[in-house]
């Protein structure tokens, strides 16, 4: 019994620890973080715009090179077979010729560097002394020149998480991809307003042991560079590519992840699939399938199916396709293995017809194991006789143009041949259902290599120590002084990425002013603000450094501060001369009484409310100019008659 069989996959929520350490769980990350620049990061263009819009189109073909040591990239390779038609939506505003390849790059953005090697300073990295750029091979269209320019900026680094560490491969800066529009067929569209946008990719080692931890280092990367507050924001301006292996497995990577909180399912999935294409490598040997012995051939039977009653294939023969039947030897009931949640064997091998044949209207392929979803029983053993198939013997049908059919075809022969052998190393995308899908073979070491256009460039001393001296500081550092401040823990979470976090601490430390108050002041109140459709962003943290060195300095009481802070956002500034004066004792006691008067005749049913009461009415109207607490303790003393 090998281990594959010592361990059945339980659901989502009821796996434990102790399972993912016994299958051996292992996950990293690259998370790739736009950075908020101006300009692109080879050319003047400007970054950040982006619109469906478009003035041209361009089309283009993909073809693969050899690399440095004249190989060429099984990824590269893979794409081309796909023949695709690559179109790019060319907008005026935010692409140049650079972008489209037809003239060199410009040198590296500087201002996209310096946030580089500011986020890998915090990271405990070690910034590398000289900058050398590097070509990517990217086939699949994603970039207009086949190639992403990218550089290491960083190697080494950790940052902490629970009661250890995670350590840090490296990070690079690089250009970001065009976005994709739609994918057809053979013909692909992608929209160019993002393409050349400065990104960095943070590589982590695989050292995370569950699917939830690695949500929760995602998230300590997020709020990390967050803190610079010089990172895009919003849908897409942040994306995980998330590496998962189990024992026994391959490295597999889930691309393009948009949302966090997706993570732990996807990785689940993705662990659940290689483990049970592992007992399937294990079933397939029981059989006597291995590498060597594994069988398997196509056969047109277009003919056999002109009167079909299934419509998909009835319609492609109509319109002139083809039917090719796959027969695999002593498959029998394997293309109905279970891998992911829901998600069978076959679906491994439709994924690939999908991206490599073009495929790409579903369904586009069924098989015997599923009989009765599909041809009739006696079509099925039509088929069967005519291709040479035995009961033990699972077939495949994929039909197209000649040409699609037959690369549909030749298609599954590739993977279920790969079932053999265990887990094919590929790149796949996160499903809306929380499984994974074929996108394309795991790119190798031939897809880089240098790039002549641009020189090297050195990192100077001075300029990492004017980066230092204004780093922000580890927000975990923070973390653990609001705790000591006994802040409340939704707003530990929020300042400690803040723009105001340096605010906050000056207040506190030089300001004394309450820790508590100065918190909710910076957090909560903007929240309230924006609530009313307010433009919090001219709530600088130098306005909000001012106000609270005027509250410091008694010039208006903690209960002026949203209206305050509501009349900055309207003027446009801070200003001295428009706070609320605090009332004097004298003057509050003249108010109040002048209050009571007009009250005097209020009937009140609960007596031990009266104070709350009174306090509530005196504060509507002088809110701003007094505290509730001093409002409070003036109406005791004068109800208790001292």
């Amino acid at each position: 019994m090998s281990i594959y069989d010592q361990f059945n996959f339980k659901p989502f929520q009821a796996m434990t620890e102790d399972d993912y350490h016994f299958i051996g769980f292992k996950s990293g990350l690259e998370v790739h973080q736009q950075l908020m620049t101006e300009k692109k990061l080879f050319c003047r263009c400007p970054a950040g715009r982006y619109s469906d819009y478009y003035n041209a189109e361009i089309l283009r073909h993909m073809r693969p090179t050899l690399s440095e040591l004249g190989e060429y990239d099984g990824t590269a390779l893979m794409e081309f077979k796909t023949k695709k038609e690559i179109i790019y939506r060319i907008n005026y505003d935010t692409v140049c010729t650079y972008e489209m390849d037809d003239t060199p790059p410009f040198e590296m953005n500087e201002q996209a560097l310096d946030i580089a090697i500011e986020i890998a300073m915090l990271l405990n990295a070690n910034i590398v002394d000289e900058i050398h750029i590097s070509r990517k091979q990217y086939l699949d269209g994603s970039i207009p020149t086949g190639f992403q320019r990218t550089a290491i900026v960083s190697v080494g680094g950790w940052i902490p998480f629970k009661d250890r560490k995670i350590n840090i491969i490296q990070m690079s800066i690089e250009e970001d991809s065009c976005r994709e529009f739609s994918d057809v067929g053979h013909q692909r569209v992608y929209l160019t307003d993002r393409l050349g946008m400065p990104l960095i990719e943070t590589v982590t080692a695989p050292e995370m042991l569950t699917p939830f931890e690695v949500a929760d280092v995602n998230n300590i990367l997020r709020k990390l560079v967050r803190t610079t507050h010089k990172v895009r924001t919003g849908i897409g301006a942040a994306r995980e590519d998330v590496n998962v292996s189990v024992i026994g497995g391959t490295r597999i990577e889930i691309k393009g992840v948009h949302r966090i909180v997706r993570i732990p399912l996807l990785t689940y999935n993705e662990a659940r699939r290689q483990w049970r294409l592992l007992q399937l490598r294990d079933e397939l040997n029981r059989r006597g399938i291995t590498e060597n012995t594994f069988s398997a051939y196509y056969t047109e039977v277009t003919k056999l199916l002109r009167n079909t009653s299934y419509q998909p294939i009835y319609n492609a023969i109509k319109s002139g396709e083809i039917v090719n039947c796959v027969t695999l030897r002593n498959f029998k009931n394997l293309l109905r293995w279970e891998t992911q949640t829901g998600t069978y064997f076959s679906k491994e091998l439709s994924d690939r017809v999908r991206v490599i044949a073009c495929l790409t209207s579903l369904p586009n392929i069924i098989h015997s194991d599923s009989p009765s979803e599909s041809l009739l029983s006696s079509e099925w053993q039509h088929i069967k006789k005519f291709v040479g198939a035995t009961e033990d013997d699972s077939i495949v049908l994929v039909w197209g143009n000649k040409e699609d059919a037959e690369t549909g075809a030749k298609e599954i022969i590739i993977r279920a041949k790969e079932a053999t052998i265990g887990i094919p190393s590929e790149t796949r995308q996160a499903l809306r259902d929380g499984t994974t899908g074929f996108e394309r073979i795991l790119p190798g070491p031939q897809r880089m290599y240098p790039d002549t256009d641009l020189p090297p460039k050195k990192i100077s001393q001075e300029r990492i120590q004017i980066i230092r001296e204004k780093l922000p500081v580890q927000f975990w550092n923070y973390e653990k002084w609001f705790k000591q401040l006994q802040l409340p823990e939704n707003l530990i979470q929020e300042l400690a990425c803040s723009k105001y976090t340096k605010v906050f601490e000056k207040a506190v430390t030089q300001l004394k002013v309450n820790p508590k108050l100065t918190a909710v002041v910076l957090i909560e109140y903007p929240k309230k603000l924006k609530k009313k459709k307010l433009d919090i962003a001219k709530l600088t943290p130098e306005i909000m450094l001012e106000l609270l060195t005027a509250h410091s300095e008694g010039q208006f009481v903690k209960d002026a501060f949203l209206p305050i802070m509501e009349n900055i956002i309207k003027i446009g500034h801070f200003s001295k001369q428009n706070l609320p004066k605090p009332l004097t004792r004298f003057e509050l006691g003249k108010k109040v009484d002048n209050i009571l008067k007009n009250y005097n005749d209020l009937k009140i049913n609960k007596p031990e409310k009266k104070i709350d009461i009174y306090t509530g009415i005196i504060m509507n109207q002088l809110r701003g100019t007094v505290e509730g607490q001093q409002v409070k303790t003036l109406l005791t003393m004068i109800f208790n008659g001292d």
